[in-house]
């Protein structure tokens, strides 16, 4: 079952009041933990969990970037007068769809396949003995297909896979990026009104609510891609920025006592649906789970994406852990809706 409810949250400037007014625009990654955190939080999901196999798997997966990661040398970025235009346009500088990642990407998906194969039974072991041994005009063509969010031809048993060396590199890129002569923040905030990651154009996997420090309160979007988080105001749909017809749905157990209302208004982990443009992203929030962690939760609770979907709603969100099968297709100019 999935509950909703209307729930009042506070403005944008009585959050600001509340945490002196200072709101980082961008959340970065940090180095040392992305995929380690992620890695962490689909253990600790998968016990007694349905895809218990699934999200075991995915956490080894998530290790292994973080292995990939830690060895990643500083990418060769686009020249500072590149960078300058790019903010001047208000278009991301790593666009996932026109920046060429290093070819080093390639030998991560195949090193993430081969260790990845020992936490598979042996079907899906076949698929990644296959994609280890791939050539790179495979990786290349499924590679373009993610990024450009076109559903057709995409290798489903891969694509995790792809999809985890892609994010390798563009965090790794990311962090290059935090360092160099890129405008911030005020390329940022002309970025995030498209409601695309700033730094690549990509669809958020989720949004996240912070519970501490300058960002009491506020709510970031979480890049699929490249794993940057961007400030966007509460009950905001991320698709198409309306915030009049916003609703709030989370699942309910059968037996539970409680109104649906009351358990939605009260979840760590909710769909943020929009009646305007008829797309949902799902929320979590750190105050009600301090463990919660957007690519991890979202891929653990597929069952509220099912049940919403059921509404005629469609996912905005993307998590290269799990495709679904309608995609949004391209991602338009970010400097336009």
């Amino acid at each position: 079952m999935t509950g909703s409810v209307t729930v009042r949250v506070m403005s944008p400037e009585e959050i600001a009041a509340q945490s002196g007014g200072q709101t980082a625009f961008l959340v970065w990654p940090q180095r040392g933990s992305v995929f380690a955190e992620r890695a962490m939080r689909l253990r600790q999901l998968a016990s007694g969990h349905p895809m218990g196999d699934y999200l075991r798997a995915m956490s080894a997966l998530a290790q292994a970037q973080q292995r990939q990661l830690d060895r990643l040398g500083v990418p060769e970025l686009p020249a500072a007068d590149a960078l300058a235009n790019a903010a001047n346009l208000a278009t991301p500088p790593l666009p996932a769809t026109d920046f060429e990642p290093p070819q080093v990407w390639r030998e991560i998906a195949r090193a993430l396949a081969a260790e990845l194969m020992p936490a598979l039974p042996e079907a899906g072991q076949l698929t990644l003995r296959s994609l280890a041994g791939a050539d790179d005009a495979f990786l290349d063509t499924q590679a373009d297909a993610l990024l450009h969010g076109v559903a057709a031809g995409v290798d489903l048993g891969a694509a995790p896979v792809i999809g985890a060396a892609l994010q390798v590199v563009w965090t790794g890129a990311c962090l290059a990026l935090k360092d160099s002569a890129w405008p911030v923040p005020s390329a940022a905030i002309h970025l995030t009104e498209a409601g695309r990651c700033p730094c690549c154009g990509s669809r958020p996997t989720a949004s996240i609510t912070q519970s501490g420090g300058e960002s009491l309160g506020q709510r970031y979007l979480h890049c699929s891609l490249c794993n940057l988080r961007w400030y966007m105001q509460r009950s905001r749909c991320a698709h198409c920025g309306d915030s009049a017809q916003i609703s709030f749905h989370s699942l309910d157990r059968a037996d539970s006592t409680e109104s649906d209302g009351a358990r939605a208004a009260q979840a760590a982990i909710q769909a943020e649906c929009c009646d305007a443009c008829n797309r949902y992203l799902k929320i979590v929030h750190t105050d009600r789970d301090p463990f919660v962690e957007p690519v991890a939760d979202d891929l653990a609770s597929v069952t509220l994406d099912l049940l919403v979907g059921e509404t005629g709603k469609l996912r905005h969100g993307m998590n290269f852990m799990l495709l679904f099968a309608e995609a949004d297709g391209p991602p338009p100019d970010p400097g336009a809706r």
